[in-house]
């Protein structure tokens, strides 16, 4: 592709370079390079992609996209931001796909994995469409499942998802927007047809540093969709569609709505409600226990609601759609009087969310096993502590992807909020140790709550990835 082809609708572009230059491929990681390559140098968190111009060149690269005037003599380009600039050159590289499906994003602190999957299952059924999902359990192109490393990938990858899912057929495509994608542009030029708002909890303060920042990365998803689906129940939700320029849909139980619940019951494996929206209802059973899964399935609801799929023909797909990996997914205990779930609880919202509506139908104990990530917001720790101590019956603190950080120390952090507490628990560093151990202490009926993991099947130590996949950790247990 010609370089004047790849830099289609880029603005205040500074050119010294051939505009016909002929140039094979994009690139952003001058490792992954190939000869004919455009490099794009990143400003990075731990790196700036202009000390990587030499490398990039001896690679092969044929010219430079950058926000900074090289230092040597090369064919470059320069633009106000490079970032910006490697999604509109990757999405003109790929030709566009984006274009040609129907795009659905969700934004949020919790339930978006839940929320995309919902969506999929009831386009799918529905609607006769192929679907494409991008998200952090796995990307899928229809039943396909390709693995993920990030929520939200770098904008290259994010467009080159989309071509392969373009090219296989699909007709629409559900992805969650993570609040770093938004403001780090992965998704800049995207346009999508529906954009969803789940909630907004403390996380990610590491990076944003006031939860005013991290609603205002989210709020970038309502500036760039036809319409707008927010929870009228969240108290940011003010503040995020402040500036939107999408037409708005509201969902919500407590506060009026668009689309509302009532008549809600809450069983020990499901939920059931009455949504109303305009002169239409419906009821509604999804096999995810939990307060919380009514408002990811309001939310998935209003999206294909407003794709022109009747709440009817919403619920009978949902009544017919199973659980989702790594949300309260009940794990094989065969002849045991226990049980245990798996959750992917990680923030102080989600981890009182699931021990609540665990509290709520379990007759035994609700025993909650937890840790809390490394080189994160060390903020929460405290908070999810107290959380733990407050619901929980039995605590088992123990690690979550600790990365570069002392273990002891997490835990330290997180006993902060357990001082005072009259909840009985028990520090267990080692993650598969503490399941054993939470196995060993169940009593008759008790709920075992692996919180923090979920989908994951990995164990962050230092700089790498160690497998440790909590469905293989109680198998093999309950079996020896």
């Amino acid at each position: 592709m010609k370089l004047k082809d790849l830099l289609r609708g880029l603005p205040d572009v500074q050119l010294h370079a051939d505009p016909e230059t002929e140039l094979s491929g994009v690139s952003y990681d001058s490792r992954m390079t190939q000869p004919g390559d455009l490099f794009v140098a990143l400003q990075g968190y731990a790196a700036d992609g202009n000390s990587f111009i030499a490398a990039a060149l001896e690679k092969g690269a044929r010219c430079v996209l950058c926000d900074e005037t090289p230092s040597m003599e090369i064919p470059y380009v320069r633009v106000p931001s490079a970032r910006r600039a490697l999604a509109v050159a990757s999405a003109n590289f790929f030709d566009q796909p984006a274009r040609e499906m129907t795009m659905v994003g969700v934004t949020g602190t919790n339930g978006k994995t839940t929320t995309t999957y919902l969506i999929k299952s009831i386009l799918e059924q529905k609607a006769g469409a192929k679907v494409g999902l991008i998200g952090t359990n796995q990307n899928m192109i229809g039943s396909q499942m390709l693995h993920t490393e990030r929520t939200t990938p770098e904008s290259y990858e994010v467009q080159k998802l989309l071509r392969q899912m373009a090219d296989a057929g699909c007709s629409h495509v559900v992805m969650e927007v993570s609040s770093h994608a938004l403001v780090l542009d992965r998704v800049y030029g995207i346009s999508y047809a529906v954009g969803i708002f789940t909630n907004l909890t403390q996380d990610h303060l590491d990076f944003h540093k006031t939860m005013e920042a991290y609603c205002d990365a989210k709020a970038i998803l309502f500036q760039n969709c036809g319409v707008g689906i927010y929870n009228a129940d969240d108290p940011w939700s003010e503040r995020l569609m402040e500036n939107a320029t999408c037409r708005k849909f509201s969902y919500g139980i407590h506060h009026k709505a668009d689309l509302s619940a009532k008549e809600i019951t809450l069983g020990d494996d499901h939920v059931a409600f009455t949504a109303e929206a305009d002169t239409e209802w419906a009821r509604f059973r999804v096999s995810i226990p939990g307060g919380f899964t009514v408002y990811n399935t309001l939310d998935a609801v209003a999206a294909c609601w407003n794709l022109g799929v009747p709440l009817g023909d919403c619920a009978e797909a949902l009544v017919r759609t199973p659980g989702v990996k790594g949300r309260v997914e009940v794990l094989p205990t065969p002849g045991r009087d226990f049980t245990i779930l798996a959750d992917y609880a990680h923030t102080p919202d989600a981890l009182e969310n699931v021990l609540s509506a665990v509290k709520g139908f379990a007759r035994g104990r609700t025993v909650a096993v937890f840790g809390c990530g490394g080189d994160r917001d060390r903020t929460k720790r405290p908070l999810m502590g107290a959380i733990a101590a407050q619901i929980a019956d039995f605590v088992v603190v123990t690690s979550d992807n600790p990365r570069t950080e002392e273990p002891g120390a997490i835990i330290d952090e997180i006993l902060e909020g357990m001082r005072d507490t009259k909840t009985p628990y028990v520090v267990v560093e080692n993650r598969v140790e503490a399941i054993h151990y939470a196995i060993d202490h169940a009593q008759k009926d008790d709920v075992i709550v692996l919180c923090g993991k979920g989908h994951e099947d990995y164990q962050v130590i230092g700089t790498e990835k160690h497998h440790l996949d909590e469905r293989e950790v109680v198998a093999r247990y309950l079996k020896a």
